[in-house]
């Protein structure tokens, strides 16, 4: 089994100087190692060539995004498996080993997620991915480990390996012929909640989704945009509309993306109250852009397999603000 790790650089030098020591370290005796480099204006491509020629250089022409630096780069990368890796990843010893016996072992699997950990308090989970995502009643994402802004300790209660709906972005493997089957990510997206869509499309044509637990790797998070940035908010706000309009059945269409309106509307007095306009801001922008893409993203549904029996079974909305209860364990 061929692995690839692929990981995405933006003037990251810096990221790289810290980080891809831990991937080289602990990765090159099973896999393949590629910067995918988005058009950068700094010196980090010279450095990785200097510092570990072994590594493999892809060169995108433009700063296309998570979304098109990966499809682009994945053209020319020869793999049973891509590990899409963020730069801002530190990986452990065997992380690889647990994953690969997960695809030799399931051919159903086509995703596969590790353990998430914040790397600036290693007993935390970390919120892009902490123990696997899900997607509530309303289309919001959310995590064993983390549910909105509160992230868990890490006490070993998710060390199991399950099927999850939607794997993190910072660590995704994926088969490759599944990748390239599925069209790949969706470049309407740029950043953020892609992989949520990717997983999802890849759920809806009979593949699983796994998170497994005996793998751990640490990520920074917020590396290229900061949780306060409105950019992030903007982004987040319209693409997990985008996810609703393109991937939801159809029973569930028009109640998710009337409540989701009236759910986003009070997110953005919350953000007022909490003297953060420029966050209101972003979430109307977000609906903007959201009216603009309407259409587009109704053909882009029309060409995709719908599956009934996603997870609809809570929402985190109520749970979390109304009824209090903070850890993945408590949701009913």
């Amino acid at each position: 089994m061929k692995i690839a790790i692929v990981i995405l650089n933006w003037n990251g030098q810096k990221l790289l100087e810290k980080f891809l020591p831990s991937v080289v370290n602990f990765s090159s005796q099973e896999a393949d190692i590629y910067i995918a480099d988005n058009a950068s204006s700094d010196t980090s491509i010279e450095y990785v060539k200097e510092f570990y020629p072994s590594v493999k250089i892809i060169k995108n022409i433009t700063n296309g995004g998570y979304a098109k630096g990966y499809n682009d780069a994945l053209k020319s990368v020869d793999a049973d498996i891509y590990c899409l890796l963020n730069s801002d990843v530190e990986v452990t010893e065997n992380w690889l080993q647990p994953i690969i016996e997960v695809f030799k072992n399931d051919e159903k699997t086509a995703i596969i997620q590790p353990k998430l950990l914040d790397y600036k308090d290693k007993t935390k989970f970390e919120y892009a991915g902490a123990g696997g995502g899900f997607v509530d009643l309303y289309g919001y994402p959310y995590c064993r480990g983390r549910v909105f802004n509160h992230l868990e300790t890490d006490s070993n209660q998710f060390n199991d390996s399950i099927e999850i709906f939607w794997a993190s972005g910072a660590c995704l493997f994926i088969r490759s012929d599944v990748y390239h089957k599925v069209g790949g990510l969706d470049e309407d997206y740029f950043a953020h909640q892609e992989e949520i869509d990717l997983c999802w499309r890849t759920h809806n044509i009979g593949y699983q989704t796994k998170y497994v637990g005996e793998s751990k790797v640490y990520h920074v998070g917020g590396a290229t945009l900061q949780e306060t940035n409105p950019q992030k908010t903007f982004l987040n706000f319209r693409n997990s509309l985008l996810n609703i309009i393109k991937n939801v059945p159809k029973k569930w269409f028009l109640f998710l993306v009337f409540s989701r309106l009236l759910l986003d509307g009070i997110a953005g007095v919350k953000f007022i109250l909490e003297l953060r306009p420029i966050h209101t801001l972003a979430i109307l922008k977000a609906h903007i852009s959201f009216y603009k893409n309407f259409f587009k993203f109704l053909r882009k549904r029309k060409k995709l397999p719908k599956k009934e029996n996603y997870n609809l079974h809570t929402s985190i909305v109520w749970q979390y603000f109304i009824l209090g209860r903070k850890k993945f364990n408590q949701l009913k």
